[in-house]
């Protein structure tokens, strides 16, 4: 039986401030991971680099693979032991990894991560934020986001401060106990205990939230072409992220240019989802998605016809992505309602994140085969095929999308 102070509910931006600081750290520790990582253990162990860093796609894949499973568990528990469980994977992979004696040790350690991952970024907390707050979490999600973006600004200069001063080994460790004693605190402070959804109510909103609506027209139709748009659309962000440099230098920059060309991308993301934030509980979540796919194109499209202003292309390209996120959560919470969102939201991730795993080599394959500019072409063919999908998306939920205003 759960306490009084248990049942209170929490300021939603401690709530948020707490599970944030926790992606930052989820994120820096695991995606974001190799860029600082992959030369120290590079030099200090002579493992192969794409295996090291083809760790995250380890990660990612198991992430994938599990996706449903916890969509299905947050939906019956909550997101408690789901996020609690994410640090104690995420400690368990890190420590792992700094005892690694041996690649195949170490890649092991990444199927721990994985689980961290799948547990713990985006798209389960995204669900939790749903069994939480229902039809409200449009919000929350947002505001996680925000935190989100600044997980490389965060890590990446933390890491190679660590590095620099204990080692990469000792920074894996240390890694490891901020997840314990940071992340697992404030995530358990926050997450509460959630009783069962039997009546369509929710754990902190029940009084106010409605009955959970009846399956909508076409459902099953929208739910594929949904986790299409959204698999396209990690896929193509994932290689551009992991190749931004070299896609930047052909098109004729030096590297110090690329570099400080490539710091503008999560600035970008940050600001799109800032002005998302401010305004976006005035429209549906499917015209936050357009925005996405349309800007990601239109990013792709100067960047294939040597757009001289290259800061233009990282800004409206940055923006698309870093919005991406927001509709990947928002999106299905408004489509299909917030009982069912949290197993729905699982299902989702799984193509999605096995594609984000995949991507990277696969783009690194293209551009050793047909060249960067070649892959820069076929990137944006498939961003313009996704501003043409998301456009039968819309037209496929305009009925819905007009009782819902």
């Amino acid at each position: 039986m759960q306490s009084e102070t248990e049942t209170r509910p929490l300021d939603r931006r401690v709530v948020i401030t707490a599970l944030g600081i926790a992606q930052i750290l989820a994120w820096g520790t695991s995606f974001y991971f190799p860029a600082v990582f992959a030369e120290p253990i590079l030099h200090d162990t002579g493992w192969s680099l794409g295996w090291i860093v083809g760790g995250t796609s380890i990660g990612l894949l198991v992430a994938g693979l599990i996706s449903p499973q916890v969509g299905r568990v947050i939906d019956r528990h909550g997101g408690r032991p789901v996020l609690l469980a994410s640090s104690l994977f995420y400690a368990a992979g890190l420590i792992g990894v700094g005892l690694a004696p041996a690649l195949p040790v170490y890649l092991a350690a990444w199927v721990l991560i994985g689980l961290g991952m799948g547990t713990g970024l985006y798209d389960a907390v995204f669900a939790a934020l749903g069994r939480m707050y229902g039809t409200a979490a449009r919000q929350p999600i947002t505001n996680l986001t925000l935190f989100g973006g600044f997980a490389s600004t965060v890590c990446w200069p933390l890491s190679a401060f660590m590095i620099e001063h204990v080692g990469w080994r000792s920074a894996c460790f240390l890694y490891a106990g901020l997840h314990l004693l940071v992340a697992l605190p404030l995530q358990m402070a926050v997450v509460r205990r959630a009783p069962a959804p039997a009546d369509g109510k929710t754990a902190e909103d029940d009084k106010d939230m409605p009955a959970e609506p009846a399956r909508i027209a076409n459902e099953t139709a929208i739910f594929g072409l949904l986790a299409v748009v959204l698999s396209i659309a990690a896929g193509v962000g994932s290689i551009v992220v992991v190749h931004l440099l070299i896609f930047l230098q052909a098109r004729g920059v030096d590297f110090a240019i690329a570099v400080s060309l490539g710091t503008l991308f999560g600035p970008a993301q940050v600001g799109a989802r800032v002005v998302e934030r401010l305004f976006g509980n005035r429209y549906h979540p499917i015209w936050t998605m357009i925005a996405s796919c349309t800007l990601m194109a239109i990013g792709l499209l100067l960047l294939s016809g040597n757009f001289p202003v290259l800061l233009l292309v990282i800004l409206l390209y940055g923006a698309g992505y870093g919005i991406s996120w927001i509709g990947r959560g928002t999106l299905p919470l408004a489509l299909f309602g917030p009982l069912r969102f949290p197993r729905l939201m699982g299902k989702l991730a799984f193509p999605s994140l096995i594609v984000q795993a995949l991507a990277p080599s696969a783009g690194a394959l293209l551009i050793e085969s047909g060249g960067p500019n070649a892959t820069i072409g076929l990137l944006t063919v498939f961003a313009l095929v996704n501003v043409v999908l998301i456009g039968v998306l819309w037209l496929m939920c305009r009925a819905q999308i007009a009782a819902d205003r």
